[in-house]
């Protein structure tokens, strides 16, 4: 079988990405222009196509009558048309389970720099700010324990359930968001305005649906009594850019701390980019998922699948 890979520039340099067992045909790309025609051209041969973040849609889809598998380097499936997939005949993979180390770890580096204020501080000691301050330490801004915080969480799967324990560790207190406009299913939920209203930290791990884009906005920030920090590491669309930057700039939470946007790269015009330098804001290039290991996990966990796939196929 032919697979054709479309970006494989998504993955870092020195990381081994063989063909998957099966595969007679690998054809790899280090990226594809987001062009209908382009994609058609480099896949009208593909049994399955492999890609990470390149949009999908029913036009290319229908283009494709020899395609059998998208298989995607990644758990969020929001850039391919399952419909079209399934009326097509066309299995669509994802791959979990490959980032539960490296993503919480990300979620509580961006968390305690947030917290405390790490990347202002740092300049702070680079630019000759302390030394002209003469003092043996710098206190400008005020440096927030986690220990004996509440922590809010959106999206309870196994890095919601990580971070759970992580947070424990660091003394907080746990809080697990039932779906919004929900009674909780069990005690081991809280619903879902009760959380916006206890966190000094709400941390969001959910997908992009329908039912979660721009889930914190306007009026969801509103409800948020604490003046939490936030943090997002799970799409940037779960979140309204505007109501947020407007948040930070009134003081309505502590701060934001985020690894995705709702475009990517962030667009130039991007709100929050007016914010980037606020002591309490870090941002990070949609990475929290990619250390080493869990790149070399997630390409044995997808070979595997591709595999499985091939061989059901013969």
């Amino acid at each position: 079988m032919q697979a054709v890979f479309l970006d494989e520039g998504t993955f870092s340099e020195g990381i081994d990405l063989p063909a998957p067992i099966g595969v007679s045909d690998y054809i790899t790309y280090n990226d594809t222009p987001k062009d209908t025609a382009v994609i058609i051209e480099r896949c009208k041969d593909a049994d399955i196509i492999i890609t990470n973040k390149v949009q999908i849609g029913a036009e290319v889809i229908e283009q494709l009558p020899k395609l059998k598998l998208i298989q995607l380097t990644a758990t969020g499936m929001n850039n391919v048309e399952q419909e079209a997939c399934d009326k097509h005949d066309v299995a669509l993979f994802n791959v979990a389970g490959y980032a539960v180390k490296s993503v919480p770890e990300h979620t509580f580096m961006l968390m305690l720099n947030a917290m405390r204020a790490g990347i202002h501080y740092h300049q702070k000691v680079a630019d000759g700010t302390w030394l002209a301050n003469g003092n043996f330490c710098l206190l400008d801004i005020p440096l927030i324990d986690l220990e004996d915080k509440t922590l809010g969480i959106i999206g309870i799967g196994t890095i919601g359930k990580r971070v759970t324990e992580i947070a424990r560790a660091f003394g907080m207190t746990v809080l697990w968001a039932e779906h919004q406009g929900r009674a909780p299913r069990s005690d081991d939920y809280t619903a879902f305005d009760d959380v916006l209203a206890q966190a000094d930290v709400l941390s969001l791990h959910c997908p992009l649906t329908e039912q979660t884009e721009h889930l914190i906005n306007k009026d969801t920030l509103a409800k948020m009594t604490k003046q939490p920090l936030i943090v997002n590491v799970a799409r940037g669309g779960i979140v309204d850019s505007q109501a947020l930057t407007d948040a930070i700039n009134s003081e309505q939470i502590l701060g934001y701390a985020s690894d995705v946007f709702e475009q990517e790269p962030i667009a130039a015009d991007d709100p929050l980019l007016t914010i980037a330098n606020h002591p309490r804001v870090i941002f990070s290039p949609h990475n929290a998922w990619g250390s080493k290991s869990a790149q070399e996990t997630l390409w044995v966990m997808l070979s595997k699948q591709v595999a499985d796939f091939i061989d059901s196929h013969h």
